[in-house]
């Protein structure tokens, strides 16, 4: 079958009518509506507060704030297009555009402080307004942004503004890509299939997706199909093939040349690119959060880990009580577990089996191989009773909650292993060493330990390459019933 002649899927027409510039004009057009409500509001009530509400100062004209404001709204536009806050390719994904956002407002606020301070006997403005009215603009800014992103999200799980995409190389590295895009919803990507040289044409590979041409096929495929983004799996190409695609669309500005990190099947963090000698260098984060993210998971953290401890102190005495006298020994254990980093720490739990386990299971070899193999026991003959009431309600992780303050841990992230533990993890041994461990994450809402080693492995990665601040929230509103239940709690 030739090339040019294969089947490909079809296409919606929802692309065709809203080409990309169009719906990157109407985007920005959006924003800058946006922007403009949301400073005007900012301005507006920034002027209550000062004048009408905290202290009222009658010397201050109504007309001569609004003409000033008539005047900042389109200076600060402005400033929001040099700090990129309308670049297409910072927009609707990540947290650079909020960070651009709050050092625009922040430049602007600079630029009236600097105009004053030249123009004393011509420019006067109230301190106490420009204060508020530069807190107040850098929140209602972001706050647009975010409810905008939200529409578009929306929009886009349902088919709207998605660019036609297409994967060049199938290798591990291209069809991890595929699986990580598909399953990422707002990514405003719509894959359609892949390109490889080595591959017949028609082959089906991932999901519905199959092998549309080789890369001289592009030519033809690219404009046929409006395709506007074309990822290149790197591992999967030779150089010339590289340079073969850049030659011809390098330049194009219909379409956006992604290229990956060449480690995307194995690594989870991101990569940054700094130019060296004017040569661009890519280098690996060492940790997956980064900037706001990092802030944002331990406001979460301290702002329930703190109050949980003081409200749930009374529970924690009467649980250590139990522990005390129901066997002898002591009331935490501490267990050796990897950190952030490779940092090993010890993660606090109520004890819940007895001081000579080792010696109880070594009288049941069957079961010792069965924890070897599986490293969980349902019915395990050293736990105690009063271990075996706190497992079923996962009452025995509360202490944790001083790991968690300690920032060894989180309240939400992957499974903590032993250092032994590591060996099974394989080549994703070095992604858990870039995020906290957690109290629970995907693989207590999934099952707990019903689910298989190699699911939990998964599951881990899963967490770790999808992480959000929404998905700890939607995973700790997922814990408590999944606790209730008992599911899996052995």
């Amino acid at each position: 079958m030739n090339r040019n002649q294969a089947p490909l899927p079809t296409i919606s027409t929802t692309e065709h009518k809203l080409p990309r510039r169009t719906r990157h004009r109407l985007l920005v057009i959006t924003l800058l509506l946006g922007d403009s409500a949301a400073l005007a509001a900012a301005f507006a009530l920034a002027y209550i507060l000062r004048f009408q509400t905290l202290a009222y100062s009658a010397g201050y004209s109504p007309i001569y704030y609004a003409t000033l404001v008539a005047v900042a709204i389109p200076a600060w536009l402005l400033l929001f297009a040099a700090f990129r806050l309308y670049d297409r390719q910072l927009l609707l994904g990540g947290t650079q555009e909020y960070a651009n956002a709050v050092s625009a407002c922040a430049a602007g606020t600079m630029l009236v402080i600097i105009i004053g301070f030249f123009r004393r006997d011509q420019f006067s403005v109230s301190r106490g307004w420009l204060i508020i009215a530069w807190l107040l603009s850098t929140l209602f800014v972001g706050s647009a942004r975010f409810l905008l992103r939200r529409v578009i999200y929306a929009l886009r799980r349902r088919g709207y503004f998605l660019a036609p995409t297409l994967i060049v190389g199938v290798n591990e590295e291209g069809l991890a890509l595929a699986e990580q895009l598909q399953g990422w919803a707002t990514s405003g990507l719509r894959l359609l299939g892949f390109v490889d040289d080595n591959k017949v044409p028609g082959t089906h590979l991932l999901n519905g997706l199959r092998v549309l041409g080789g890369i001289a096929d592009l030519e033809e495929l690219v404009p046929r199909y409006a395709i506007g983004e074309l990822v290149i799996a790197t591992t999967a190409l030779s150089r010339q093939q590289l340079l073969d695609i850049f030659q011809t669309f390098g330049a194009s500005p219909q379409v956006n040349l992604r290229l990956s990190s060449g480690l995307f099947e194995v690594i989870t963090t991101g990569v940054q690119v700094k130019e060296m000698g004017y040569v661009p260098l890519m280098s690996l984060n060492r940790a997956r959060l980064t900037g706001i993210d990092v802030l944002l998971k331990a406001i979460l953290d301290y702002a329930i880990a703190l109050p949980g401890l003081l409200l749930i102190s009374p529970l924690l005495l009467l649980i250590a009580l139990a522990v005390r006298f129901d066997s002898p020994g002591p009331i935490l254990y501490r267990r050796r577990v990897m950190g952030l980093g490779g940092r090993q720490f010890d993660a606090l739990k109520f004890r819940t089996m007895f001081v000579n386990s080792d010696e109880i299971l070594a009288a049941h070899p069957e079961l010792k191989a069965q924890l070897e193999n599986n490293h969980k026991l349902k019915d395990d003959p050293r736990v105690t009773r009063v271990g075996r009431f706190l497992r079923r309600w996962s009452l025995d992780e509360l202490p944790q909650l001083l790991n968690v303050l300690k920032r060894d841990m989180s309240l939400v992230g992957p499974r903590m292993i032993s250092p032994p533990e590591m060996a099974e993890y394989g080549k994703w041994g070095m992604n858990l060493l870039t995020v906290r461990p957690g109290i629970t994450g995907l693989w207590q809402v999934s099952g707990r330990s019903d689910v298989s080693y190699e699911e939990r492995v998964r599951l881990d990665m899963r967490y770790i390459r999808n992480y959000t601040i929404w998905l700890d929230i939607q995973l700790l509103f997922q814990t408590i019933p999944a606790v209730l239940r008992g599911v899996g709690a052995y």
